[in-house]
């Protein structure tokens, strides 16, 4: 996958819980997503709505009487729906807040190996100045990035690398996002 198609799956807060359940098998209407998914009606809704106009999901007109239309996962939706399985199955419960920020993926996958801030910046070709200090910052908080500064360097840098669930994240998804210009 691309990382431009990986951020904007990425820029709804439950598009990835949402593939993720249907890669498991959970039902495509939305009364069991939304179960499955904890989230409120109008961002599921959202999301929803992003992932058809993305081409990841599309509406089945549904069955029986009155019609309970589905959802389903188009061709490119099974294979980002794989991506969000595995995601979800690396990270704990504690950790879905952080993962449905916008850019913590994202940058957690440019952290393949360490890296100083402008390489990140490079990676994610989309993402500003703020948004990326302040989705590492949100990082370090809970141990998911640690920033070392090398002395050597003049003037000294900052070095950013993914350590625990942010190291095993980056690790598992790493082979599946490809960066490009």
């Amino acid at each position: 996958m691309d990382i431009k198609l990986f951020v904007n799956i990425t820029s709804r807060a439950w598009a990835l819980p949402i593939l993720s359940n249907l890669h498991k098998g959970v039902a495509g209407r939305q009364a069991p997503l939304l179960a499955a998914t904890g989230a409120g009606r109008s961002a599921f809704a959202q999301s929803m709505d992003h992932l058809i106009s993305i081409g990841l999901l599309e509406r089945n007109p549904g069955y029986g009487h009155p019609l309970r239309p589905e959802f389903r996962l188009t061709a490119s939706g099974i294979h980002a729906a794989a991506i969000a399985s595995k995601i979800q199955c690396v990270s704990a419960d504690e950790d879905q807040d952080l993962l449905r920020r916008s850019w913590t993926l994202p940058v957690l996958t440019s952290l393949q190996s360490p890296s100083h801030f402008n390489e990140i910046k490079r990676n994610l070709q989309t993402i500003t100045d703020r948004a990326l200090s302040q989705s590492l910052k949100s990082m370090e908080v809970r141990n998911w990035v640690c920033r070392s500064v090398d002395e050597a360097a003049r003037p000294p840098r900052s070095i950013y690398s993914a350590v625990n669930t942010g190291g095993a994240i980056s690790k598992t998804i790493a082979p599946d996002i490809r960066f490009g210009s």
